[in-house]
């Protein structure tokens, strides 16, 4: 029932996505899609008044022995009037249309990677999502130029086929029974080629999503040591073959069903009509006399252009039908109505923090919950610490604090206040944030720190920094310092860092944020024991002027917080000052000793200072 409702609807659909391209393309290029008209106007127009009229002029003019002069000044002007046709045509198709298709593919992209930016985080971790969005952006600026012809020729041509068929009807009026023809071979085998097309599409697009991520883990300098270092080559070499071998069945699966419906479809369209017509034509002038010799020149003539147009009509229409269904991944992406819009308004938060509140705070992700009626509050100028075995959910509550994620029960406030209630941006701006899981972009140092901000003096406090940081030597050694260009993505000289130097970059970008809040989530993961002794030294200078939240698996880091909170299964389990929490001997002291035997390598901790 659900598939037949679906059909059902489909017609329309396909309608309403076609219009939706036109009116996407008219918002970013009116030319093109103005020019796009004109050129099948005169295109089409050339065509049936060549067939129609000027060659049934040329032959009753030497039928009835018109002067020649008559006829040259016809032959002339029409020969002008052609010329000027293909000079506007040609100046469209090598001029304008690749000005314009660039300005359009520009828009829809922007719009595309706008909407991308836009949408919640929870996005991108959903896979049937993920998949649309791909689609979505899938050539999609040469799909809608398609429709923009398509459309076009479909307007067009039909009023130029009925003025060729009017023309043949005048000469013979059963010879337009043969449109029956390419009917039958457009819009029934040509429909069912174009549904399987999508479906082929459809069922090799996640495929096509593992294919595409090996070629880029193959060509990413970050991949490459462990790809030579392991035989990690293997599984993704596995991965690809799986996924080809898994295209290549989808593609025989769907291999002989469209090349039968295309072979029918040019049958019907094309050797029936014009064939038949012409046997048509010859019958009559041949049998019945019915038709004159001029007659059936001029039919044959109307009858290869009758053809042709049809051939092209019935083209756009299958065009409009089958890109119609890829546009709708666009339209679905483009018009996807955010729970977290990043452009999201609301109240200015205070310029003055005062505290922020986690009120019976549960959240659930992919059916499990990972935080569990969690309540705490931080005030202004702690310095807090989550700490707590991997999935204990630290980072999840991160990503509820910054609205990356929306609690499913309780409520976050920020000075009291429900942080939904605030202009997002604004909000986020209250944060400094520093992430384990970092991306160093291909741009300069000095912009992987600034990170597209433009504060006043920003050398000196991408500096500082730098040096806060404990990186400043590292980036001034390089042959432009700050403006040195990192990775090698588009420069060959590029700056290729080590994962620690890597990671102080980023770890920079928190402190030359000047925001209340900072949080820093296992900043010292890729450091060194001294690195990341003076990192944490840094931290905490800088958090006598902030408000600090970090994570960290290191609990040795964490001694000089005012309060730790000890998570388990998303709950607190123990909450107080490292002192506190080891004089309780509860989880976070067996936690803190474990690391530091390992540390120290002895068996026994009872040397260790609290």
């Amino acid at each position: 029932m659900r598939k037949k409702k679906e059909n059902k609807r489909k017609p329309g659909e396909i309608i309403r996505n076609n219009l939706y391209a036109i009116k996407l393309s008219w918002s970013i290029s009116k030319s093109r899609v103005i020019n796009a008209f004109f050129r099948r106007v005169f295109v089409y127009f050339e065509w049936v008044f060549f067939s129609a009229f000027f060659l049934r002029y040329i032959v009753d003019a030497l039928d009835k022995k018109k002067e020649p002069g008559h006829i040259f000044v016809f032959i002339v002007s029409c020969g002008i009037l052609f010329f000027c046709i293909n000079f506007y045509n040609n100046y469209t198709e090598n001029v304008i249309f690749p000005l314009t298709d660039i300005r359009l593919y520009c828009g829809i992209y922007r719009k595309l990677y706008a909407k991308a930016k836009n949408v919640e985080l929870r996005c991108y971790e959903d896979s049937d999502f993920y998949n649309r969005y791909t689609m979505a952006i899938d050539d999609a600026g040469e799909k809608v130029t398609v429709i923009i012809d398509s459309v076009w020729g479909i307007v067009t041509g039909i009023f130029a086929v009925v003025m060729i068929f009017y023309s043949m009807f005048t000469i013979a009026p059963l010879s337009v029974l043969f449109i029956i023809s390419p009917l039958v071979g457009n819009f029934l085998f040509g429909n069912i080629k174009n549904k399987l097309e999508f479906r082929r599409y459809q069922e090799s697009a996640p495929n096509d999503k593992v294919m595409n991520y090996v070629n880029r883990v193959m060509y990413l300098p970050d991949y490459a040591k462990e790809i030579r270092l392991s035989d990690v080559f293997n599984l993704l070499r596995h991965q690809y073959d799986e996924a080809t071998d898994s295209n290549m069945k989808i593609a025989g699966k769907y291999a002989f069903p469209i090349a039968g419906m295309d072979l029918l479809r040019l049958t019907f369209t094309f050797t029936v009509i014009f064939e038949g017509v012409l046997l048509f034509a010859v019958y009559e002038n041949i049998v019945k006399g019915t038709i004159s010799l001029a007659e059936l020149t001029v039919m044959t003539s109307l009858m290869v252009s009758a053809t042709w147009i049809l051939i092209g009509l019935f083209g756009n229409v299958m065009n409009t039908i089958k890109n119609g269904l890829f546009i709708s991944n666009l339209r679905n992406f483009l018009e996807y109505e955010e729970k977290i819009p990043e452009d999201q308004g609301g109240i200015l938060p205070s310029e003055t923090f005062t505290d922020i509140e986690f009120d019976h705070v549960s959240f659930s992700y992919q059916q499990e919950e990972t935080i569990k009626d969690l309540s705490f509050r931080i005030r202004k100028g702690e310095i807090v610490a989550l700490v707590g075995h991997n999935g204990a959910g630290k980072s999840t509550i991160v990503k509820l604090l910054l609205r990356l994620y929306d609690p499913t029960e309780g409520v976050i406030r920020l000075n009291g206040t429900d942080i939904r209630e605030y202009d997002l941006q604004a909000y986020r701006r209250l944060f400094a944030t520093a992430f384990q899981d970092y991306r160093i972009f291909g741009m300069t140092v000095k912009d992987n720190v600034l990170m597209g901000t433009h504060p006043e003096n920003e050398e000196e406090l991408v500096k500082e920094a730098l040096e806060k940081a404990g990186v400043y030597e590292r980036i001034m050694a390089l042959p432009e310092g700050i403006h040195t260009m990192m990775t090698k993505e588009f420069d060959d000289k590029g700056a290729v860092l080590s994962g620690g130097e890597s990671q102080k970059v980023a770890v920079a970008r928190a402190f030359v944020k000047e925001s209340p809040i900072r949080i820093f989530d296992e900043p010292s993961s890729a450091l060194d024991p001294i690195a990341e002794y003076e990192l944490f030294n840094s931290i905490m200078e800088d958090g006598q002027e902030h408000t600090m939240i970090f994570i960290s698996h290191r609990l040795s880091s964490v001694k000089n917080s005012d309060r730790v909170f000890m998570l388990e299964k998303g709950r607190i389990i123990e909450e107080g000052t490292h002192r506190e929490l080891m004089e309780k001997d509860g989880s976070y002291a067996e936690m803190y000793k474990k690391q530091a035997m390992n540390y120290l390598a002895v068996d026994t901790v009872e040397g260790v200072a609290l």
